[in-house]
């Protein structure tokens, strides 16, 4: 009987230990295939900064369609993860339905869904945004974010593969307590900011920009690139005129020096206005003298203009109705609509991105590692130039021989230990800073300027992720944000990017054919072995004490 007793209070004593451990140890277990929910490193580092309460608002509660519980669910269960390694961290879930227009006017768009339930297709509208605040700062983090995706379901996969990005990012950009810093390069007839408006806008919610001048350099070089040096990264969107031997050393060193550059050039003149203004215009080389110092470092912009059958569409007015112009949208085989390298982390599920005129790069041999992160279709052409090109061939048929030129290349990416293009040449100012060789240092190259060019509407910039008359959506905003943020990220981010995820999908047709059986198998099945036990049950108790 001791015995006994001794048995029973330690497994008493075994319960209340367990018990007292779990009030103060906390482990959850990642079982899935593809550790979905596991943090990485890179994350596990962003939160250990995280020393004040950190809100953060998911509009995902509500009524909406039961396939995007899943984003729902797998949201929730992510932010548990980041909840369980960080306390400071508070997750609140709110129906967005009856603040609709404030969510608007905040910048969370909604998105339409096409639903089928019961073989019938309905329309839903979803608001699939989350908003953190931190101390004074707030900023928005979509989590339906736009991607190449066949379906609705592989829109849905995508949208959780960046679950881990998209917080991490949010997250690591409002809790930064130093800001990089970005040169807007201006003096050589850069874009002007009205036309960089739509993706600099975006740049800046998460670094600081400044407009800086090369211009100085004709009176104190040494002082320009001092000043030059202080920033992080360097962009040089669509200059029209040539660089002097300064104003390119300048940029050599402050590349040498650790800057990080993004390249946007036009190696040919060529606008699109001009040609819908007069129906013809002469495309010509456009000297910007900078091909020696792109030479130094492994690549050279040709200046051909590149036709892609595969491209994007302008709208020409076609006749008219009463006195309004009617417009009919034509392929244009002068922007190219091209798609990322699927591989890369910049362009990974990005929609395809429009170029305007573009020129063609030459990769050349060198010790940098060079990737390609944008190019055409193989059906192309090369046009040499100057070239008239006129408007009007756009109702000629193409002819597919005459587009065999193959896979262009339009944007690459450069990394390692650049050698600077003055290394074995007279210097044209003397200065401290001169380094012959960098220390590891990134740069992006895209042999179009018109790529982050945004159109105006009555005067006001206009969405660059979205043409005004025709309506596509390009993913050229989304290719800019993340080629800056590559170009600066030190913590490993954009690897995040990387992580792929396999959901299990429901086959709707099948569910819907057989839906009666398992509506029969899970409700009335269970209720008719409970009867059936209560019955036999009951009888062989009669039976046993009758």
């Amino acid at each position: 009987m001791t015995k006994k007793i001794q048995k029973i209070g330690i497994f008493f004593g075994i319960i209340i230990l367990l018990n007292v451990v779990n009030q103060y140890v906390y482990k959850r277990f990642d079982v899935t295939a593809d550790k979905r929910f596991t943090l990485s490193e890179t994350t596990k580092n962003i939160l250990s900064e995280i020393k004040t309460p950190l809100y953060i608002t998911i509009y995902l509660e509500g009524d909406f369609p039961s396939e995007f519980k899943r984003l729902q669910t797998e949201t929730r269960q992510f932010l548990e993860e980041i909840i369980s390694e960080n306390s400071n961290i508070i997750i609140h879930f709110e129906n967005p339905d009856d603040q609709r227009e404030a969510l608007i006017k905040k910048g969370m768009m909604p998105s339409q869904l096409t639903v089928q339930e019961e073989g019938k297709f309905s329309e839903a509208i979803i608001f699939p945004w989350a908003e953190i605040n931190f101390e004074e700062k707030t900023t928005l983090v979509s989590l339906l974010p736009s991607a190449i995706a066949i379906s609705q379901e592989q829109q849905l996969e995508k949208a959780i593969e960046n679950l881990g990005y998209s917080f991490s990012n949010a997250i690591h950009a409002i809790s930064q307590k130093k800001t990089k810093n970005i040169a807007i390069i201006t003096g050589n007839g850069e874009l002007q900011d009205i036309f960089q408006y739509s993706y600099l806008s975006e740049v800046a919610k998460k670094y600081k920009l400044a407009k800086f001048t090369l211009d100085s350099v004709a009176s104190n070089p040494a002082q320009t690139l001092e000043d030059l040096a202080t920033f992080d990264l360097a962009i040089i969107a669509k200059p029209t005129e040539q660089f002097n031997e300064k104003e390119k050393f300048t940029l050599d060193q402050f590349i040498t020096n650790g800057g990080k550059t993004l390249w946007m050039i036009d190696n040919v003149q060529a606008e699109q206005d001009s040609l819908s203004n007069g129906g013809k215009m002469l495309a010509y080389p456009l000297d910007l003298n900078l091909t020696d110092l792109l030479f130094s470092y492994g690549i050279r912009i040709n200046t051909y203009l590149i036709k892609d059958l595969y491209a994007a569409k302008i709208a020409l007015a076609t006749g008219n109705i009463g006195n309004q112009p009617q417009f009919q949208n034509f392929d244009w085989f002068f922007h190219p609509l091209v798609n990322g390298n699927p591989t890369h982390v910049i362009t990974k599920n990005m929609l395809p991105v429009r170029l305007q005129f573009t020129n063609q790069i030459d990769i050349l041999q060198n010790n940098l590692k060079k990737t390609v992160l944008l190019q055409s279709s193989v059906l192309t052409k090369k046009i040499g130039t100057p070239s008239i090109i006129e408007l009007q061939s756009i109702a000629e048929e193409p002819k597919e021989e005459e587009y065999q030129h193959g896979n262009q290349l339009f944007a690459v990416l450069l990394e390692g230990k650049f050698t600077s293009a003055y290394k074995n040449r007279i210097k044209p100012f003397a200065t401290s800073l001169f380094k012959a060789n960098s220390n590891d240092n990134k740069m992006i190259v895209i042999a179009d300027g018109d790529v982050g060019k945004n159109q105006l509407l009555k005067g006001n910039p206009y969405d660059l992720s979205r043409d005004k008359w025709t309506n596509e959506t390009f993913g050229n905003k989304d290719f800019l944000l993340n080629s800056i943020d590559y170009l600066l990220d030190d913590v490993g981010l954009m690897q995040l990017r990387n992580k792929t995820i396999k959901i299990a999908k429901l086959d709707q047709q099948k569910a819907y054919k057989e839906r009666t059986f398992w509506q029969f198998f899970n409700v009335i099945l269970p209720l008719i072995l409970l009867a059936s036990f209560g019955i036999i049950f009951n009888y062989l108790r009669k039976r046993k004490y009758s």
